[in-house]
């Protein structure tokens, strides 16, 4: 069972400082008490995003077949904003188009690359299938668990491991021909790793549970640079400006430069712990956290912008989205049953969603429609993202909620992928 779905043990300081590191300066906040809450610093920058961003225009009386998108990496883009706006609008109805059903745990989202999808099973097995018709084009055991997202470029699939073996205890990254799952390289880790990894250029980055974060050479996995955390890395690096991003189970968020894995700045909250992949937009960083709060950091500096208090745990990693009308966004969901939109410059709520019960994964923005699944109900929700209204509903979901290529919707369910095709009016 990966270790996330562990109950973690939360660890909350009275009277906690956080202290950022930038450019020698040291600044204090103070952010947890004896009780944890909403926590608001006024004053930190933020950038209002271009007034231009507007919604889709409506799609023709007769529209051409819409050009399909590579969705390459976790989170779509290296922002982790899981955000995708589409040339025309996607919001349905929805017809299930093909259902590709595995043996094992399916937790976290495919990838996708002209035409084909790649999807890493918690067994360790790693499938590739047409996006057309969802039939098989290869597979293969890479390892006993897993528990992220591959990544996908033109030549290579890159996935992280959890256990190359099974009870090893240590993990494993690999790299294989994405034409025909043939291993090109392959890393034995001295720990365990559940970080969806991350490509840019020539280089692959991500973190392990020994607090290791890693750049290696994407050709051929020799290692560039390593940076050392104190506590686990499990989500994702996140690539901004130059820089990588991300949260450790010691209570730190810290920046990195990618170029040479050297500190940028540290925020020590000393909270609980940082599960989720950090989101950057707006000059911030969104990020949740096992204390029950979404938190909001100055990118530039880290110095705390807010901290948002739900319920319950926040495993979950924002998405974020200028949705029209309303303005800048983070949605996230959340233990305590509640799926919420939050500005993302005050952190003041803008609406909540009653689930019904508790969400682990991470949401997903389509057009106006934000999706999320329910792990209690075992259900994939869409809801609009200026009201809140819920817009789209199956009973199939888990963990995260589905990815597209701009045609189709492919829903994660707790052991299958489907398709959904969008109906046409002249089809309804």
């Amino acid at each position: 069972m990966p270790s996330f779905l562990r109950k973690p043990k939360v660890l909350i300081a009275a009277g906690a400082a956080v202290l950022v590191l930038a450019g020698g300066a040291v600044a204090a906040y103070l952010v947890a008490t004896k009780k944890p809450g909403d926590v608001i610093n006024t004053g930190v920058e933020f950038t209002e995003p271009p007034p231009t961003e507007t919604v889709p225009e409506p799609e023709p009386e007769r529209p051409k077949r819409p050009r399909t998108v590579n969705w390459p990496r976790y989170g779509y883009t290296l922002q982790h904003t899981r955000n995708f706006q589409p040339r025309r609008p996607l919001n349905g109805p929805w017809r299930k188009a093909w259902v590709h059903q595995v043996g094992a745990l399916t937790e976290f989202p495919p990838v996708i690359w002209k035409g084909r999808i790649f999807h890493l099973i918690d067994d360790g097995l790693l499938v590739a299938v047409r996006a057309a018709n969802g039939r098989r084009i290869w597979k293969r055991h890479v390892g006993t668990l897993a528990a992220s997202s591959p990544a996908v470029d033109d030549r290579s699939v890159y996935v992280v491991l959890l256990e190359r073996a099974k009870g090893s205890g240590r993990g494993r990254v690999v790299a294989l021909r994405q034409r025909d799952g043939r291993i090109r390289w392959s890393k034995d880790l001295p720990s365990r790793a559940e970080s969806s990894p991350l490509v840019i250029g020539g280089r692959l980055y991500f973190g392990s549970e020994d607090g290791t974060v890693y750049a290696l050479d994407k050709r051929t996995g020799r290692e560039i640079w390593t940076y050392r955390a104190n506590g686990a890395v499990k989500g994702s690096p996140t690539y901004s400006d130059g820089k990588l991003y991300f949260g450790n189970y010691g209570g730190d968020v810290q920046a990195i430069r990618a170029s040479d894995g050297k500190l940028v700045w540290r925020n020590g909250a000393g909270v609980a712990n940082f599960y989720a992949t950090a989101a950057v937009a707006y000059g911030r960083v969104y990020i949740g956290n096992t204390d029950g709060r979404l938190y909001s950091f100055s990118a530039r500096s880290g110095a705390l912008a807010w901290a948002r208090q739900t319920g319950g745990y926040v495993y979950s990693s924002a998405a974020v989205h200028t949705v029209p009308k309303v303005g800048p966004t983070v949605f996230v969901g959340s233990y305590d049953g509640r799926f919420y939109a939050f500005d993302a410059r005050t952190g003041a709520t803008r609406w909540t969603h009653d689930a019904g019960g508790k969400i682990s994964g991470s949401p997903t923005v389509v057009g106006n429609t934000v999706y999320f699944a329910n792990l209690a109900k075992r259900e994939t929700v869409g809801l609009n993202t200026r009201t809140g209204r819920r817009v789209f509903h199956r009973s199939t979901g888990s963990f995260d909620p589905i990815v597209t290529d701009g045609e189709k919707l492919y829903l994660t369910g707790s052991s299958s992928l489907t398709a959904l095709r969008q109906v046409s009016e002249r089809h309804r």
